[in-house]
């Protein structure tokens, strides 16, 4: 302990101090480093959590002395990468996170023996509404979503119930395509008796209306029918673009497709008459036949008795036969209704571009050649047969070869398998090696540009001169010949003529101020001479 001590006296003060400050230094550095390599990795809990809930699962996080990272103010929380999975299931367990609304939840701890109509409706409506809510907000895009739903009584005494309506507003990210939107009025419209897709109203969050509550059926069917000419034309579009492509090289063809539907309903109803095709439905006969006999036309009492024996002979009669036939026939009709839905496609045109082919030449450079006419001619064919081509109704189809503007693309370099594939790292273990790189550089640049310096400084030790050997101003001792004696070096030499010039200024200074005062002088001797050697 002494040696300690002494070593530490002789350090002094401010060497002690630098000491003991880079020590603290090296300790909180190391600590730093050791705390962040054995930080756990932070991952993705839940995102766009509302308040209710970021505050109920901080809360079951606290409870289970979980540590968390919370951002994007609150609505997203980070967690250990090794308790994403168990976290879930629990918090699930718990029916966290509720989604920022009430569903059908509402009913498991209420009374309903002390609970009023009026308050059950009000509840069903609630849950109704949030239920609504989380459905939409699980279509891609949608961030966040709120419900109203109006669903009037049928007031007394009247025939005809009021039609329920709904209102939606949207919190979106980009921007929502129209069958989207259209998916979005069904799904409301099929969740609540009573309530039609033209009655539901969807509005985004910047106040743009998507969907009107109040638009007519035509509106409706226009709508449908602009969807499914796009999805027609899509559809043609890719696979026409993939026959190509397989031709001529992935990327290196553009198609489009221009589709001309006819959307009128036309229903028809026609009657065919076949005269060659009757039928004997009915046949009726009559026959009648009369007899008169002549009198001359003499009218007496006689002639007109019914006992009349005339004493003349019988005079000629007159005799009439008379013989009707009806036949009554069925001829063969067809009736004939045909009705021709919307949506029918009057005429297609389709418009391919193709990029021409490219070697290379003796230097490496690659060199555009254009394709043939033959070539052209066998992709028209290919693009006919995939649309469906009709040259009655007017189909047309061009195929066309000019020069992209862009340069080939790459091809891509295969996916390495077995070792290398192994060692495929994810963009977390990438950010992970380079924190621990940096961390690694600055602990190196530390180490060699600040600690060491210091440590040497603060360990150097003054070498203390021998006895009885005159220390040489610089530090260093004069060399020590064989009789014991220092051997003359140059530079002792000049010091010797230095110390000696010195001496001889003091010594005339000393002179001077004894003329100046003798009686000063004289006295400072008289004093030396009393004092006892």
């Amino acid at each position: 302990m002494q040696n300690v001590l002494g070593f530490l006296k002789g350090l002094g003060a401010a060497r002690l101090m630098a000491m003991i400050a880079v020590t603290v230094a090296l300790l909180g550095f190391f600590a730093f480093v050791i705390m962040r390599v054995s930080q756990p990795q932070m991952t993705t809990l839940y995102t766009d959590l509302s308040n209710e809930d970021a505050s109920s699962i901080i809360k079951e996080l606290e409870r289970q002395a979980i540590p968390f990272e919370m951002r994007n103010e609150g609505s997203t929380l980070m967690v250990p990468k090794d308790k994403v999975t168990r976290l879930r299931m629990k918090l699930a367990e718990g029916g966290l996170p509720k989604g920022g609304g009430v569903g059908y939840e509402i009913f498991d701890k209420s009374d309903a023996l002390g609970t009023t109509s009026f308050v059950q409706n009000i509840n069903h409506l609630r849950a109704l509404e949030g239920e609504l809510s989380r459905t939409i907000r699980a279509i891609d895009r949608v961030q966040a979503a709120r419900v109203h739903l109006v669903l009037p009584e049928r007031p007394l005494f009247s025939r005809e119930a009021p039609e329920p309506s709904a209102s939606i507003v949207l919190r979106v990210r980009g921007a929502l395509e129209p069958q989207q939107v259209r998916a979005i009025r069904h799904l409301a419209a099929s969740a609540v008796n009573g309530l039609k897709p033209q009655r539901v109203s969807i509005v985004d969050e910047g106040g743009q209306l998507l969907a009107d509550g109040s638009a007519t059926a035509n509106a409706a069917d226009s709508s449908a029918g602009d969807e499914r000419r796009s999805a027609f034309e899509k559809r043609m579009r890719n696979e026409v673009e993939g026959i190509v492509s397989s031709v001529v090289g992935s990327g290196r063809a553009r198609v489009q497709v221009t589709a001309d539907f006819d959307y009128n309903k036309i229903t028809q109803t026609s009657d065919k008459f076949d005269p060659e095709g009757r039928v004997l439905r009915s046949s009726q006969t009559r026959e009648e036949q009369s007899q008169t006999q002549a009198n001359d036309g003499q009218v007496t009492v006689n002639n007109e008795l019914p006992g009349n024996q005339g004493a003349g002979a019988a005079g000629p009669r007159d005799q009439s036969k008379k013989s009707e036939e009806t036949n009554n026939y069925e001829i063969s009709r067809i009736t004939k209704t045909e009705v021709t839905e919307a949506g029918r496609v009057n005429r297609l045109s389709v418009a391919v571009l193709v990029d021409g082919s490219y070697t290379k030449n003796d230097k490496g450079e690659l060199v555009y050649a254009e394709r043939s006419k033959e070539q052209l001619d066998r992709i028209a064919a290919l693009v006919r047969s995939a649309i469906g081509f009709d040259q009655k109704r007017g189909d047309q189809v061009e195929v066309v070869n000019l020069k992209f503007a862009e340069a080939p693309l790459v091809e891509k370099l295969p996916e390495p398998a077995g070792l290398l594939g192994m060692l495929q790292f994810t963009k977390d273990d990438i950010m992970n090696m380079i924190q621990l790189a940096v961390l690694f550089v600055l602990g190196l640049v530390v180490l060699f540009m600040v600690i060491r310096p210091l440590v040497k400084r603060v360990l150097a030790a003054e070498t203390a001169p021998e006895a009885g050997v005159p220390a040489l101003t610089d530090g260093t001792l004069p060399q020590i010949g064989s009789d014991g004696q220092p051997v003359a070096q140059p530079n002792m030499i000049d010091i010797a003529q230095v110390q000696g010039q010195v001496h001889a200024q003091s010594v005339h200074r000393v002179g001077e101020l004894a003329e100046r005062n003798p009686n000063e002088t004289a006295a400072i001797v008289r004093q030396w001479l009393a004092e006892p050697a």
